[in-house]
């Protein structure tokens, strides 16, 4: 839980889109007497009248939020920083045949990044309606004292720390959780109950900040359409034809087009522009046990337990990690390399879906503290 009473001298920025989450942030600071300033980072696309954008009732919601609980709210264009650097990361991974993960990119460079560039240096917080909580812990893991950690919210559904873990230490350091520690009915029911316009809000389901826009049309804006190949991994039989390798992620399922199915995308030849898929349920060729990490980032300067020849052999190794967002942990080992940031991850159990490009997140064997993040390599 927050130590509010440590807070009542700091200055805090609200993150305040105009969703139910960060509405209830805005009365979980006020109910505990603090007088938080509300910022609305304002990202549309480029040509609205292209998009089916939903900036217009987000702010009118948030808008509603800080009036009622006498907050100040300012808007903060971050419009060019998003698609210049949140957008050209995911066009250049895509484009490269990978799988990114723009809302990881958009907590560092723009909610935490770009937004403290241009008014979060004046505030001691920043607080955001992510479902995450910190701790102050020492490397043992007992209580009081030591480093700042990011640790996973009781709601495994919606715990967030995934989307978190490669926010720079200095970020880390900054930012507050007000909600961190609920669940997400009990937000629902605080929302509810305090009559926030934003109660019955449905949450978001696509990139961060893009609204209603459908991923798809965001990279076909950018990279447009090339036919290429489907190919049968096992017979190298033609199945069918794609309109280009970057529409689809390894593990895909849906939305392939294929008759006959379940057919799943096992492997892709970014240089033919092929998409390999693999026919049945479950196919053995989707699941990887074994994968290299690459740059790992550590929040707040601890590294993981690993074992190898870079990590000191009294470390276990026992670890716990994420590959996508999802309420699974997976029990794994890290095997230090001679090379600074990489490791080799052993699954304890095969795991669907390990594409390059996505984030590994690494937990203790406890999934309670978030280590960091590095690059799946294979």
């Amino acid at each position: 839980m927050i130590a509010y009473e440590e807070l009542k001298d700091k200055r805090i920025a609200v993150l305040l889109s105009g969703g139910v989450d960060s509405s209830v942030v805005v009365y979980e600071l006020v109910r505990q007497g603090l007088t938080p300033d509300c910022f609305y980072i304002k990202i549309g696309p480029e040509e609205e009248e292209k998009w089916d954008c939903t900036s217009e009732e987000d702010m009118e919601m948030a808008t509603a939020v800080a009036r009622k609980y006498g907050c100040k709210l300012e808007v903060v264009d971050c419009h060019r920083e998003y698609w210049d650097q949140v957008t050209r990361y995911t066009m250049d991974k895509v484009r490269a045949g990978l799988t990114p993960n723009p809302d990881v990119m958009c907590n560092r460079l723009i909610k935490f990044g770009a937004f403290h560039e241009k008014r979060g240096h004046d505030y001691d917080l920043i607080a955001t309606g992510h479902y995450a909580q910190t701790a102050l812990l020492p490397m043992s893991g007992k209580a009081g004292g030591g480093l700042k950690w990011l640790c996973t919210a009781p709601d495994p559904v919606k715990d967030q720390t995934d989307f978190l873990a490669q926010i720079a230490d200095w970020q880390l350091q900054k930012a507050l959780f007000p909600i961190g520690h609920y669940v997400k009915d009990e937000v629902r029911q605080i929302a509810e109950r305090e009559h926030l316009v934003s109660a019955h809000r449905k949450d978001s389901q696509g990139i961060c900040f893009l609204g209603k826009i459908d991923y798809n049309e965001y990279v076909r804006r950018y990279l447009g359409e090339q036919q290429g190949d489907v190919v049968e991994l096992e017979t190298g039989r033609l199945i069918g034809h794609h309109q280009g390798h970057w529409f689809h992620t390894i593990g895909q399922r849906k939305g392939l087009g294929l008759g006959g199915g379940p057919w799943f995308v096992v492997k892709k030849d970014v240089e033919q522009n092929i998409l390999y898929v693999s026919h049945g349920y479950d196919p053995e060729t989707a699941y990887k046990q074994d994968f290299l990490i690459r740059d790992f980032h550590s929040l707040n300067g601890a590294m993981p337990p690993a074992v190898g020849a870079a990590a000191p052999l009294t470390c276990s190794g026992g670890v716990t990690i994420k590959i996508r967002h999802t309420p699974e942990w997976h029990a794994a080992t890290l095997e230090a390399t001679d090379e600074t940031g990489t490791y080799v991850v052993h699954s304890s159990l095969p795991i669907h879906g390990v594409a390059p490009g996505q984030f590994c997140v690494v937990y203790d064997a406890e999934h309670y503290r978030c280590y960091g993040s590095g690059e799946i390599s294979l």
